[in-house]
């Protein structure tokens, strides 16, 4: 990846025309932020969890899941939500099954799961994949003072599904809850997910298919067909992120690989020096409207087909 300067890179829509700034005003109400990297956490945030949601507000987002690769914060979604009801969004979060979690660990994702944790992650920072695959310091390297991961993988010697993997996906199946893949490889995905199938969860995301995890554009229109949601990191594909990695254009490529009926747009955003959710999610759209696609498209990619992921109305 291109390295970035440190500077601010704001959205601004001094250069939109009237319509186009009317239409982005109007597509972000609804939308649903599904990888929202707001702190506290031990990784530099530039806005917390509070101030996530009166921008989300602000701009009539729906919902924000908040995601934090250390810790659940489903116990302070669960505070907010009491406290910050008058906003209008709905708060998510999930347990990241990582080594400070426990690794993968059936009683963290029971408790979890019991608190309100709508999501569960299989391993992201301590995943096996990310470590061989960030080695070299890129965007995903941990860098600041933790203990070393332990290369967490979801397959054993004989590339079968781990017995306490199993356990999980049926605590997931019995919660109804959402199955993401982290940052696992896509040789791994595809046999976790359809154990996951065989054991009736019926919620299933690979984020950022594309990083890290190495997914083909053939694999992500596999499993869209087979019933999984991909979701795209938007902050790799807008000129105002330092993570750029792709182009609009490319975005395209990925969204059209995995149908709009099965593409998730996610900040990804929340980090020093970045963008801030909404107007990270502001630039996507523009972008997405210069790339063709209709409201209706737009409205399912940064919202709808979360709020299907999520179960919003079941919920």
């Amino acid at each position: 990846m291109t390295n970035h300067d440190n500077t601010n890179h704001e959205f601004s829509m001094e250069n939109l025309s009237p319509e186009v700034e009317k239409r982005i005003n109007s597509l972000i109400k609804g939308a649903i932020d599904m990888h929202c990297h707001s702190g506290p956490s031990v990784m530099p945030r530039r806005i917390d969890h509070i101030q996530a949601l009166e921008e989300a507000s602000e701009a009539g987002l729906r919902a924000i899941l908040f995601k934090d690769h250390y810790y659940s914060a489903t116990p302070i979604t669960e505070l907010l939500k009491d406290r910050y009801q008058h906003l209008g969004v709905k708060m998510f979060s999930g347990v990241p099954l990582n080594d400070c979690c426990g690794g993968l660990n059936p009683y963290a994702v029971d408790h979890g799961l019991k608190l309100g944790a709508r999501l569960i992650w299989m391993p992201t920072f301590s995943a096996a994949n990310h470590i061989r695959h960030n080695y070299r310091g890129h965007l995903l390297a941990t860098k600041f003072p933790m203990m070393p991961a332990s290369m967490l993988t979801v397959v054993d010697e004989k590339g079968k599904i781990k017995d306490e993997v199993k356990v999980i996906l049926d605590q997931i199946a019995e919660f109804d809850a959402v199955l993401s893949a982290g940052h696992l490889h896509i040789s791994e995905i595809f046999p976790l997910f359809e154990e996951a199938v065989s054991r009736g969860v019926k919620r299933r995301v690979v984020q950022h298919p594309t990083y890290t995890i190495d997914a083909t554009l053939a694999d992500i229109t596999e499993l869209a067909h087979k019933g999984s949601y991909m979701e795209h990191s938007l902050c790799m594909f807008i000129d105002e992120s330092r993570f750029k990695k792709w182009t609009p254009a490319q975005l395209k490529e990925v969204i059209l690989a995995g149908t709009v009926d099965k593409t998730i747009l996610g900040s990804d955003l929340g980090q020093i020096k970045n963008p801030t959710p909404v107007t990270g999610f502001k630039a996507v759209i523009r972008d997405c409207i210069a790339q063709g696609f209709t409201d209706e498209d737009i409205r399912k990619l940064v919202g709808g087909n979360a709020a299907n992921l999520l179960g919003m109305d079941n919920v």
